[in-house]
């Protein structure tokens, strides 16, 4: 793998990390299912995915789960359960910010409009990437090869001077699919490295 004119990230579990228990267990103390039904209910079912693809509005979302759940409060409440879930990964996010204006940064999120109002209120520097794609936006969800060429074609760059960066491994099979480099995240020293023999960073 060489020649990297742009950089792709993932963001969950990449820039920001994810804790689902953490809204599992709020949701289970407000409903009285267990924690472990909480996160099987929204590992499944069909609605997250529609949410995810924008086929549904968050109240259309918010109304379903709260009947399916017994869930009593409101959207506000129940937007910020599900939410209060992600933690800046400062290593990572200060590896993306020493890139600012040497080659062009994206992001790549499967994602949803509820996450998405409460990380892009709190994170601000997410929009000071030269582009944010989320797949709610676009209707489209990694690992479908489409979305890879949307992130390509917002580089003006061929797929294969482009490095996408996931923690996932259907994703990241996805975008080599798809003609792009890729790394597997695994770790803030994993990646560096990996970008370091790409050329992306000096050691």
């Amino acid at each position: 793998m060489t020649g990297v004119d742009a950089v792709i990230f993932d963001l969950g579990n990449v820039l920001i990390s994810v804790n689902e228990a953490r809204a599992a267990d709020r949701f289970a103390a407000r409903t009285g299912k267990s924690s472990a039904d909480i996160h099987a209910y929204f590992l499944t079912t069909p609605h997250s995915t529609e949410l995810a693809l924008g086929k549904i509005t968050k109240r259309q979302f918010y109304w379903t789960v709260a009947k399916d759940l017994g869930f009593t409060g409101d959207y506000d409440e129940l937007a910020m359960i599900w939410s209060d879930i992600f933690a800046p990964i400062p290593d990572m996010i200060e590896l993306a910010q020493s890139l600012a204006g040497r080659r062009p940064r994206l992001i790549l999120s499967n994602t949803n409009v509820i996450h998405a109002d409460f990380f892009l209120e709190r994170y601000p520097w997410i929009n000071e990437f030269d582009a944010v794609i989320l797949s709610h936006e676009v209707g489209l969800l990694k690992p479908d090869a489409a979305i890879y060429k949307l992130a390509v074609q917002r580089t003006g760059l061929p797929a294969e001077r482009c490095v996408f960066i996931d923690d996932l491994t259907a994703n990241v099979q996805g975008a080599q699919a798809a003609g792009l480099q890729a790394i597997h995240h695994q770790n803030p020293v994993q990646t560096r490295a990996e970008l370091t023999k790409l050329g992306v960073l000096t050691i």
